[in-house]
């Protein structure tokens, strides 16, 4: 059983509903974007990167790594955004300072994330009791399969974290 802060997830869940980016991930995920690519696309305005490359450049992220059901899409596309927005450049010592600051942030990011869903992790987000791969070709997105995969509101959630973090940095 997954452990979540019922405080923060309530506070997470009501700013949902108002959130722009949010809903519009979750509108990409439904349009058939993977979970990195919908978060991802919320915010392309803001990386001014074109939304073709975006879109491939975070293909490899859905399903938790290429559905290995490791590290959520959701999450990873938090993270690529985050480092177009803030992310470090120069290598070595003289970057050391700007990674340690985005090293933190990215924590703090994925802190929120885990308090509201228990994990970051996909396969323990939907309930899979294997570790490792999945099969790689993913299940069709029918009616049913948005019943039973919390994906879409994964998706809305991060882009909602990752938005109002953005707001107050």
């Amino acid at each position: 059983m997954l452990k979540i802060d019922e405080k923060k997830a309530d506070y997470w869940l009501k700013k949902a509903e108002e959130s722009e980016r949010g809903q519009r991930a979750a509108a990409y995920f439904k349009e058939g974007y993977n979970c990195s690519q919908a978060v991802a696309l919320a915010f392309a305005d803001l990386i001014g990167m074109d939304e073709k490359l975006l879109v491939r450049t975070t293909s490899s992220f859905g399903g938790g790594m290429g559905r290995l059901r490791e590290v959520c899409g959701a999450v990873s596309g938090m993270f690529f955004v985050a480092g177009a927005l803030y992310g470090y450049g120069e290598p070595g010592m003289a970057g050391q300072q700007e990674k340690a600051a985005h090293y933190e942030r990215i924590q703090e990011l994925a802190a929120e994330y885990r308090a509201v869903n228990g994990s970051i992790v996909c396969r323990e987000l939907l309930g899979l009791d294997h570790s490792g791969a999945d099969q790689p070709t993913p299940e069709l997105r029918t009616a049913e399969y948005y019943k039973k995969r919390p994906c879409g509101q994964l998706v809305l959630l991060a882009a909602t974290i990752l938005e109002e973090y953005i707001a107050n940095h």
